[in-house]
């Protein structure tokens, strides 16, 4: 096949699960002697406009403006109405701009169309904003798609409930079940005799970091756990200042190094207002570190199987689920299990490549 992938952002230039998802696709396709090229947008200007590598093509469009965090680039869509040598186009989350231009082609066009669904919410607009989206705009590019892919049964059904008529896949997340496990080395930016706690993502308000802070800061000082933020964002000042002894930044992290900060940890605490499925529930799940979360609808039933979840926003909540899985000994042991018995990233592959085909 010849694929079009859209993607407003593309690791390892834009660290995070989606961008990473996008790549991993695109390479492990490619690997599967498919003809791949991710079309993405950029204002870094060192940066080729077209460039091969991991055995996919990159093609970046400059971005024109910005707004909500949502990058417009006129190129994408000069781009798309004259791209008529491909297969499929298969595009990722209907919260950018690039997504809604390619839903534009489909509607003049006769490529398939396939969008995969990574959460319905931005982390960086208020909810309000994006129900109303999802009721207008946001329900137009899906019902362009010849197939929409969601991670849970329960995203679908969310998906739905906006009056989407389109067909929808459930394609789990996947994680790499060989790199990220339990035993293997740990990192050496992490050094603490007590309970390890970390937060993996962005510090942006969606992910609410803050509340992990204010919940470590509050265990008890017996346990003397220790709190580490991995990655970076325009919280951190805020957070450095709530910030305790209690707490550390390792700011961004390679991929190739969470693995072992991973196995450094104790437990994962996640209190995001707005997610998909997030890899890293799964990377901490194959690492055989237990997850404490916000309660989130789609998520719930797959973290609770080994883990814990609280409603959003109550950092006594977070301070008493840590206090229990930090208190349990082996309490990751499960994780291990359901992240390679069924999240597996060879079978979102071969999955997602599957109904791409089907479309044909």
């Amino acid at each position: 096949m010849r694929i079009l992938r859209v993607a407003q952002k593309l690791y390892p230039e834009v660290p995070g699960g989606g961008p990473y998802h996008v790549h991993a696709m695109s390479r492990d396709q490619a690997a599967l002697g498919h003809d791949v090229t991710v079309l993405t947008v950029y204002d870094n200007q060192s940066l080729p406009r077209r460039e091969r590598r991991d055995g996919y093509t990159v093609v970046r469009q400059p971005r024109t403006a910005s707004m909500l965090g949502n990058d417009l680039s006129i190129g994408i869509g000069r781009f798309l109405w004259t791209a008529d040598e491909y297969d499929i186009i298969h595009a990722h989350s209907h919260l950018y701009a690039s997504t809604n231009l390619a839903a534009v082609k489909r509607r003049f066009d006769d490529i398939p169309l396939a969008i995969t669904n990574h959460g319905l919410y931005s982390q960086t607009a208020p909810e309000w904003t994006f129900d109303l989206y999802l009721r207008t705009a946001g329900r137009w590019t899906f019902n362009q798609a010849d197939a929409i892919f969601c991670y849970t049964d329960e995203d679908r059904s969310r998906v739905q409930n906006f009056g989407v008529k389109s067909p929808i896949k459930v394609i789990a997340n996947g994680v790499d079940t060989d790199r990220f496990t339990p035993t293997g080395p740990t990192s050496d930016r992490i050094n603490h005799d007590g309970p390890v706690v970390l937060f993996v993502g962005r510090l942006v308000e969606g992910k609410r970091p803050q509340d992990a802070v204010k919940a470590v800061k509050q265990l008890p000082d017996g346990l003397n756990a220790q709190l580490y933020l991995v990655g970076d964002g325009p919280m951190r000042p805020e957070l450095v200042q709530m910030a305790s002894e209690s707490v550390e930044f390792l700011g961004q992290v390679s991929y190739d190094e969470m693995p072992s900060i991973y196995r450094s940890g104790d437990a994962i605490v996640l209190p995001s207002r707005a997610e998909g499925l997030p890899r890293t529930v799964l990377e901490a799940f194959a690492s055989g570190v237990p997850v404490v979360s916000s309660h989130l609808e789609h998520t719930a039933s797959i973290v609770e199987q080994a883990g814990e979840t609280v409603d959003i926003g109550d950092v006594e909540g977070y301070r008493e689920a840590l206090k229990r899985v930090l208190n349990t000994s082996n309490s990751g042991a499960a994780g291990r299990e359901i992240a390679a018995d069924g999240f597996r990233w060879e079978t979102t592959v071969k999955q997602t490549t599957r109904a791409l085909r089907e479309l044909l």
